[in-house]
Parts: C-alpha cells; structure tokens; sequence
C-alpha cells in the first residue's frame, strides 16, 4: 500500500519558466527608494528595463508601491529575489 504524500507545501511548482514575474514591492515614499529596488532587480534579470517600472503612491504619500516585473528564469532565482527584497532595510512589503 502506497503513502499519501507528506502534508506541507509542495516543492513542484506551477510556473513554467522562463517566464515573465510581477512581483509587487512596497516602502517608504523617499529618495533611493525605486533606485535600490531597481538595482536588486538588475541583480537577479540583466534585461530588466527600469522603465517598465510601475508606481503607485499611497493616498497619503507615505508610502510607494512598485511592480517590477523581471524574466523568472527558476523558482530558486524567485526564492533568492523575494529573500533579498525582503531583507532590504527599504523594503516594507513584498508580495
């Protein structure tokens, strides 16, 4: 008799790579802010074009949301990328 799988998340991955990724990141709406996200992204897709940035300022104006969307090459390339924005001492949120 066979053994269900193990309860947890699963490793297999729904994604087909490559592929192009929106992943949303947000921080305080200050100078250097876009510019080190940016950078991060460059880090992980050489092609990422910084124009294609997308901005949304809060109602306030605290806060700035950015979409970058960055050619995914692995779910290891993703799991490195969300550590790093997250770990950034900008960054506030990533989803």
């Amino acid at each position: 008799m066979t053994q269900p799988p193990a309860p947890g998340p699963s490793r297999e991955s729904l994604i087909e790579y490559p592929c192009r990724f929106p992943i949303k990141v947000m921080g305080a709406h200050v100078e250097g802010f876009e510019a080190a996200v940016v950078a991060v992204a460059l880090n992980f897709d050489p092609d990422f074009d910084p124009a294609s940035v997308e901005r949304r300022p809060s109602s306030s104006g605290n806060y700035l949301g950015l979409t970058i969307t960055i050619n995914a090459t692995s779910r290891e390339q993703l799991d490195e990328l969300y550590r790093t924005l997250s770990t950034h001492p900008m960054v506030k949120v990533v989803l």
